[in-house]
């Protein structure tokens, strides 16, 4: 039996304030640091200790994971960090407000852009302030993408880096965003388009899987103290 942890991110200053964040590399917020701490303290509780670590490149990410291994002592296992675990890239909505989308395009365009499997936003313009095509973190960086993008990005890095942790009996730990998290439980769970659009991750809250050796989901749960 392989056991993974997913953890999405705590609360970033952007989720604060009720923006669109995707590749913008914003900061946890306040409240952030502490849901990463709570997270750190619920993996004790369930005395899980990861053996091995992947993020995103984005540092909400990072630190989510930093502060919730801290609590554990565990700051120091190995860890890979892979653009390929970043957000969903917003395009033209990054750095806006979601309530002022909202009120410009209506309720259901906003839907289409935010929830739906295979309808991108539309692209950011180069140069734009809130765009990374300048980033010296990036070799490649989408204008735009759906969650089903995302999937087809993350599955590959899903099979050559994080499956070959799992089967050496490691216990992995995937601290990322809520996207890029959402497209891995459609693959683990086989959800259908449909309905992972109804899948909604909370910050900072640790789910624990259990897979076969066929990578095929026994259990799943959210864990708690």
């Amino acid at each position: 039996m392989y056991e993974l942890i997913l953890l999405r991110h705590g609360e970033s200053q952007w989720n604060l304030e009720n923006r669109f964040t995707g590749w913008v590399d914003v900061p946890l917020s306040e409240n952030g640091i502490e849901e990463a701490k709570k997270a750190g303290e619920i993996l004790k509780a369930n005395d899980l200790y990861p053996d091995f670590l992947f993020t995103s490149l984005l540092q909400r990410s990072i630190a989510t994971a930093f502060y919730c291994l801290q609590v554990e002592g565990r700051g120091w296992i190995d860890v890979k960090r892979s653009w390929r675990l970043n957000e969903r890239h917003y395009g033209a909505l990054q750095g806006r407000n979601k309530e002022e989308v909202r009120k410009e395009v209506g309720e259901e365009q906003f839907m289409l852009w935010r929830r739906s499997y295979d309808t991108p936003p539309n692209p950011i313009e180069e140069g734009s302030p809130y765009s990374q095509d300048k980033d010296p973190k990036y070799e490649f960086v989408p204008r735009t993408e759906s969650l089903k993008d995302v999937l087809e990005r993350l599955e590959p890095y899903w099979y050559e880096q994080i499956v070959p942790q799992l089967v050496e009996n490691k216990l992995v730990m995937v601290c990322a965003h809520g996207n890029s998290l959402r497209a891995l439980i459609k693959k683990l769970n086989h959800l259908s388009a449909q309905e992972v659009q109804q899948l909604n991750l909370p910050t900072a809250k640790p789910m624990l899987f259990e897979l076969d050796h066929d990578l095929e989901v026994v259990s799943e749960k959210h864990l708690e103290l």
